[in-house]
């Protein structure tokens, strides 16, 4: 017996130092643990903001289709408004009449003068003198044509002056366009913010499925520790169980030896220890410590 009691005594130093690297692998996995579960929650966090955010911006979109349809609905009304106006001014005007006679060899009707295009067409001509365009016989050839001009402009605006009623349907279909245009770009305004609103759900929506892809990582890395965690514990266990039945058995050899009673509380209190940890309930860390204690 006298053989025997040494190697116990390195055996059970063994398993102390087994002990404590193992508890000690076990808390930094633990540590791990946690910080992976942080992780997993910061991601899973941001996530839910960007769904909201999806969401927000799909609100937008809908609502901005929701425009774009009345609009286009009013944009055909004020179409027709435009079209209409245009058929009177046709009715009324003078010209109308002679539009057959103006048609070109090739079949086509030749362009009509009206007060803007003349007007454009006197500006054109106000900015080729000023750079220098027409000098020489070609200036008073320039200079011809735009008193024709301008004359024709007079006549075209007494004419006009004079025929209320085409005066009066003139007005209309410039409010018309007018109103066409305001429609048109509201259709047009109302679309872009749509587009802008779904492109940025498509990026949102990317990014969520990045974040997810993270956080199933984290959580993948949190099963990872704990597996690795439990392992280490159950290790940490078996050499609490080695430590402790090496101990009572050289305690029991120095008890005999000494001639003392074994069945002191303190002995009573470790065996009530290690009866609950050989059944499977679970100990509390100062407990488990209080065993590795014991059994150094």
């Amino acid at each position: 017996m006298n053989d025997v009691v040494p190697e116990l005594k390195r055996l059970r130093g063994i398993s102390d130092l087994k002990a404590t690297n193992n508890r000690d692998i076990r808390d930094g996995l633990n540590g791990k643990m946690r910080e992976h579960i942080g992780t997993r929650n910061t991601f899973n966090s941001e996530v839910r903001e960007l769904i909201s955010e999806v969401q927000h911006q799909k609100g937008i979109r809908d609502e901005a289709n929701g425009t774009v349809r009345e609009a286009k609905s009013d944009r055909a009304e004020k179409n027709q408004e435009v079209r209409t106006a245009k058929d009177r001014v046709r009715e009324l005007d003078p010209k109308t009449e002679q539009r057959g006679a103006q048609n070109d060899r090739r079949g086509r009707r030749d362009k009509e003068d009206t007060p803007a295009s003349l007007r454009r067409k006197i500006e054109a001509l106000d900015r080729e003198f000023e750079l220098g365009k027409h000098t020489g016989s070609n200036e008073k050839k320039a200079m011809h044509t735009m008193k024709a001009l301008k004359r024709k402009l007079r006549d075209m605006a007494e004419k006009e002056d004079s025929n209320v009623e085409l005066k009066e349907a003139r007005k209309t279909l410039a409010e018309a366009i007018d109103a066409q245009e305001a429609s048109h770009q509201i259709v047009e305004e109302a679309a872009k913010i749509a587009q802008e609103a779904h492109d940025l759900m498509l990026r949102l929506s990317e990014e969520v499925d990045k974040l997810r892809e993270q956080a199933d990582a984290s959580q993948a890395q949190v099963r990872r520790a704990k597996r690795e965690a439990d392992r280490a514990h159950q290790t940490y266990i078996v050499s609490l169980r080695c430590l402790h039945s090496i101990h009572d058995i050289i305690r029991a050899r120095d008890n005999r030896d000494a001639g003392i009673d074994s069945g002191k509380s303190t002995r009573v209190e470790v065996q009530d220890l290690m009866s609950k940890l050989m059944s499977g309930e679970t100990l509390s860390t100062d407990e488990l410590m209080a065993l590795q204690r014991s059994g150094g």
